[in-house]
Order: structure tokens, then sequence, then C-alpha cells
């Protein structure tokens, strides 16, 4: 009698992406975004639309929930408001400085941030999701060349 049938198991490959040495997203973009958002939110005004009037010139209004939502996960993952505007010498706060570093790769969130598994999860997504949605609106801006 043959042996019974076992399907085969199926485990995922380890995945470690690479920062990129190279930012993708615009340094300026970021503290923009967040100078916005921390604006919007202290004033008790819509976040969303202030963030599409600022982000407008650059990348368009798709972006605006992007940094929306990254901001917000970046608070949970700190547990306190996110700090902006210029340190002495610096022209950024220590938070600029910091989620700048997470997003262009140059930082990684567990050298940085202490939070627990779901803030990592959510804000380690919500990174990702910032790379791939500003690369994706930087090249739509791109002419296309035909021949």
């Amino acid at each position: 009698m043959p042996p019974a049938f076992s399907p085969p198991t199926y485990s995922p490959p380890s995945y470690s992406p690479k920062p990129s040495t190279s930012p993708l997203v615009p340094s300026a973009m970021v503290v923009a975004a967040m100078r916005c958002w921390r604006r919007a939110r202290d004033n008790g005004e819509p976040v969303q639309p202030s963030l599409t009037a600022t982000l407008r010139p650059q990348v368009g209004a798709m972006l605006a929930p992007v940094f929306a939502s990254l901001m917000a996960l970046c608070e949970a993952a700190m547990a306190r408001p996110l700090k902006v505007g210029a340190e002495a010498g610096t022209g950024l706060s220590a938070d600029e400085s910091m989620v700048v570093g997470l997003v262009n790769g140059s930082l990684k969130r567990r050298a940085c941030l202490t939070c627990t598994a779901e803030a990592a999860s959510a804000l380690d997504c919500a990174l990702c999701s910032t790379r791939l949605m500003v690369a994706q609106a930087m090249s739509d801006r791109m002419p296309v060349l035909t021949n």
C-alpha cells in the first residue's frame, strides 16, 4: 500500500527589506506634511483638506490620507503628540528628524521607538505604504517619453 499523500507545506520566505540609501520621499514633503497636520489638529481643523492644500503643488491630493494616517500612527506609537518646529540650530524638531529618517529608510523604527507590537506593526505598514504611494505619485508626474 502506498504511503498516504501529504501536501507539501509552504514556508514563506524570510523577508528583510533593506532601507533605501537614496530618499524616495523628499524630506521637505515629510516636514511640510507634519507641520500642516500638527497645525490642523491643534486648531481643530479637518486634517485632510489642509494636507491636500499643502501637498497640491508637489503631488496632489492623492497623498493627504497617506500622510494623515502616517502622522496619526506615529503619535500612537510614541504615545504623545508629535512635536514640530525648529529646535536650536537644526531647523527641525527631533520628531521631524526621526519621522524623515523613518520614511526615507535611514532610521529603523526599532531603534527609534519602543511601542506595543500592534502600534509597531501599524506604523511599519504606514511607513511602507507612504514610500510606495509617494513613489507612485512622483512617477505619475514624470513626463512620458515617446518615440
